[in-house]
């Protein structure tokens, strides 16, 4: 066969995968008849109300001299280790502002950064391409570093997230540029599952961001470049359970509603979006219109204990809570007193959900504690 004909194979395979990628675009169209907001407001559901004590900014966090790009709370909820492009880890006190370890980075580029369930280990990465583990309880040398405990190394390309399988601290899930996503087993430093890469299921541009499933740490999800979000399962490698579609950007940040099944993502697109593991549809997109032709990008994504609210942070500086169930912003962060002065990075919720954490290009992070019932939401 001659490469004219292979090339005219080609085209015309291209072609029938694009029209049958059309039609099940328009098949499932015909089957979201409504979603969330509009059942929702049919049931005579009321809106949820935020007036100006219910969620204020309690503590600004200062000690780092570069753009904050990640944040994560422990599960007993008192401290958070941030990750920041002056090649820090800094570990705070979120009850006293008070930083209890500053980690110098082997590999200053750091993108991601994680507690351990237990708290005693922060795990971190980014361009280096691999994933760094420290134990907190371990001896600093003699220039007062912490060491590194271990080293993940595999990934052909950065590591842009990472997250420990809950209630253990044995096993991690990283996403990278590479396209793959990877479990490891920390004890042994070695790669337990490949999830992408040669298998066709997989994501054809760099992931960006993982979140397990609580009710269920076997499953997780992932977001990417190809503006898909996709559920694996850490028992099944070699394919995908399912492929979400309908983002028109990267998909920079997903994560588990606190049900398990459903998750939200955050693109470029300027959109959230909430989808079911269960039927592979989209529930509700979530998207305020904006005055002038730049679209902010959503960077980071969190859910109330309940998922009533969602957390979403934008590129502009906006910090939204919506009500997931009404479509509605009910405030935003970025036009209150003591906000932000840059780009939203990161955010993360509390354990318990009574304080919300942001990080920002303006080098802060800052803790927003909610009044009264708040908390229960």
């Amino acid at each position: 066969m001659s490469v004219a004909e292979l090339k005219e194979k080609h085209a015309a395979a291209t072609e029938t995968v694009n029209n049958l990628r059309e039609r099940l675009k328009q098949r499932r169209q015909q089957l979201l008849d409504t979603d969330v907001a509009t059942y929702a407001r049919s049931q005579g559901k009321s809106p949820v109300t935020f007036g100006p004590t219910d969620l204020v900014c309690c503590r600004t966090l200062q000690g780092h001299t570069g753009k904050v790009y990640s944040l994560d709370w422990t599960p007993e909820r008192n401290r958070i280790v941030s990750a920041s492009q002056d090649g820090r880890l800094i570990v705070w006190n979120a009850l006293t502002s008070q930083k209890t370890h500053a980690i110098k980075l082997p590999c200053a580029w750091v993108m991601t950064c994680a507690f351990s369930p237990t708290g005693q280990s922060v795990a971190c990465g980014g361009l280096d391409s691999m994933c760094s583990i420290f134990n907190l309880n371990s001896p600093t040398d003699r220039d007062g570093n912490l060491p590194v405990s271990k080293t993940l190394s595999g990934h052909k390309g950065y590591v842009s997230c990472c997250q420990y399988v809950p209630d253990e601290d044995i096993h991690i899930i990283t996403s990278s540029g590479d396209q793959t996503c990877v479990l490891w087993d920390i004890t042994t430093g070695l790669r337990t599952s490949v999830f992408g890469g040669e298998f066709q299921s997989g994501h054809t541009a760099d992931v960006l961001s993982v979140s397990i499933n609580g009710s269920n740490s076997r499953m997780f999800v992932s977001g990417s470049c190809d503006a898909t979000a996709r559920l694996w399962d850490t028992r099944v490698a070699s394919r995908a359970v399912r492929t979400f579609h309908g983002h028109e950007g990267d998909v920079n940040t997903v994560k588990f509603f606190p049900d398990g099944n459903r998750f939200g993502t955050g693109s470029d697109d300027g959109t959230c979006r909430l989808f079911d593991i269960r039927t592979g549809h989209q529930l509700q997109v979530y998207y305020q219109q904006h005055g002038d032709n730049e679209v902010p990008h959503v960077t980071s994504i969190a859910f109330s204990i309940s998922g009533r609210l969602l957390f979403a942070g934008y590129s502009n500086g906006d910090c939204y809570v919506w009500d997931t169930l009404l479509e509605r912003v009910v405030l935003n962060l970025g036009s209150v007193q003591n906000s932000h002065e840059g780009r939203i990075s990161c955010l993360g919720l509390s354990a318990d959900g009574s304080a919300l954490c942001t990080g920002s290009s303006d080098t802060n992070l800052k803790i927003w504690a909610f009044g009264g019932h708040r908390k229960v939401i």
